[in-house]
């Protein structure tokens, strides 16, 4: 899985007055948790650029006060009208300990299905998973190659070795449907099946053990 490096700056104090003053200087309050303690710290909001304007999921080298973390993002609040980032939580990556990550879809190859007229849609953009930090790929990718009309792939179908998948096992991942009109390019029906909806859960969901500790809220 790729990393990235950010680095951020301690808050001093932590309340709704504080994260407004640090918003206006174009900083983004954070929290990091998962170790012995939670750590408020702030980001320059150009730093989310590099994770969240991406499909792509990263291991985060985190640096606060001169110490460095391993990390990744588990969630992010953003204002509803502007989309402006207000605040991210980050999850402490710990030796040995398993995370709970979304992992984006490849969908490759030709569905046999596409080329009698079906259109492919595609449902579910990632695929939540529980695993060691090394053993989580950047990708799960997963061949369309044998989908005929009417076939589709579901969670239950696709194995990845030393990670658990999170999602319902009869959860439809991607297929083949029967068109009403056929002739559409296989182009434009990946193109509309990209539009569906993500699966169950998403980049957010905390990590198992992590779900009762209190955070900041949004502040």
């Amino acid at each position: 899985m790729k990393t990235v490096s950010m680095s951020g700056s301690l808050r001093e104090n932590v309340g709704k007055k504080d994260a407004k003053a640090h918003r206006r200087e174009g900083k983004i309050p954070c929290v990091l948790y998962g170790g012995k303690d939670q750590i408020h710290f702030t980001l320059d909001d150009k730093e989310f650029s590099k994770i969240i304007f991406t499909p792509e999921v990263y291991i985060i080298n985190l640096k606060v006060d001169g110490k460095e973390h391993t990390a990744i993002l588990q969630d992010v609040q953003y204002h509803p009208l502007t989309d402006r980032v207000l605040h991210a939580d980050f999850l402490q990556v710990l030796d040995g300990k398993p995370v709970v990550i979304g992992i984006p879809i490849k969908l490759e190859g030709a569905a046999p299905g596409v080329m009698k007229g079906g259109k492919l849609r595609k449902k579910m953009r990632k695929l939540i998973v529980k695993g060691l930090v090394d053993d989580l790929p950047e990708q799960i990718v997963l061949s369309i190659s044998k989908l005929d009309l009417n076939d589709s792939i579901k969670v239950k179908d696709v194995k990845v070795a030393n990670l658990e998948l999170l999602d319902n096992p009869n959860g439809e991942i991607a297929g083949v449907k029967t068109a009403r009109g056929a002739g559409m390019g296989a182009s434009e029906e990946e193109e509309e099946g990209e539009e569906g909806a993500e699966g169950e859960g998403g980049e957010g969901a905390p990590a198992e053990g992590d779900g009762g500790e209190a955070k900041e809220g949004g502040e």
